[in-house]
């Protein structure tokens, strides 16, 4: 009796394939799908004067409902990775130029589209360079920019929204800082408590007194021992 002659891998996945019904879209579903692909220029601009005012600026107001659209909260931290991201100057305001650097980026056009990226906005800040860079970026961000250093409050706000979750001494250094004499942050100092929240253990255990930390931070350690005793 014959050997039966055994099919090629490729005769059986060719025949699977040509018994699979081929999806047919409609013309509205294909041009839907092409404009989902494709970022359009001329789409994305028309997109942020939704948002502006009577001068053509898109300012707190036109934030609060550019944030409601994509179902997002003004104080949401991926807020502040999309203002890096556009390197917009202050807080609160988009220019024409600062949207379309940073949505040019991300290829959005739309709500949809920017609602389908914010989850990897958000991944920033679990990468210690590019959260660093957003940091660094949050000062001259939100300081007020009449002034050289960002005032207390304003700081605080920051550091809690950028800090708080992941320093384990943050809560005992926003009590430093209501009981001291600090009305405003420098940028050397805002820098350098992020470098000290990264390298300096809980216990300060290799907290160095020679070390070339700002004035303001050895206070703080003294602050806590003196605490504890």
């Amino acid at each position: 009796m014959m050997a039966r002659k055994r099919r090629s891998t490729t005769e059986i996945n060719t025949a699977e394939n040509a018994s699979v019904p081929k999806r047919r879209y409609t013309s509205a579903q294909r041009t839907h799908l092409e404009e989902m692909m494709v970022f359009n220029h001329k789409k994305c601009l028309s997109w942020y004067h939704k948002y502006t005012n009577d001068v053509g600026e898109l300012g707190p107001e036109g934030m609060e409902k550019f944030c409601m659209d994509i179902g997002v909260d003004p104080e949401d931290l991926v807020m502040l990775v999309l203002a890096w991201k556009m390197s917009a100057k202050s807080m609160g305001y988009f220019s024409s130029a600062e949207w379309l650097k940073g949505l040019t980026e991300l290829q959005c056009d739309s709500v949809k589209k920017l609602q389908s990226k914010l989850e990897s906005l958000r991944l920033y800040f679990n990468d210690p360079l590019a959260f660093k860079s957003i940091y660094r970026y949050a000062y001259d961000f939100a300081r007020d920019k009449d002034q050289r250093s960002m005032d207390i409050e304003t700081a605080k706000l920051m550091l809690n929204l950028l800090l708080g979750k992941q320093w384990k001494l943050y809560t005992l250094f926003a009590k430093f800082i209501d009981q001291s004499k600090y009305r405003v942050i420098n940028k050397d100092q805002w820098c350098n408590i992020l470098e000290f929240s990264r390298s300096i253990a809980t216990d300060l255990a290799n907290y160095d007194i020679d070390g070339a930390w700002p004035v303001m931070l050895d206070e703080f350690v003294d602050w806590i021992k003196n605490s504890n005793s």
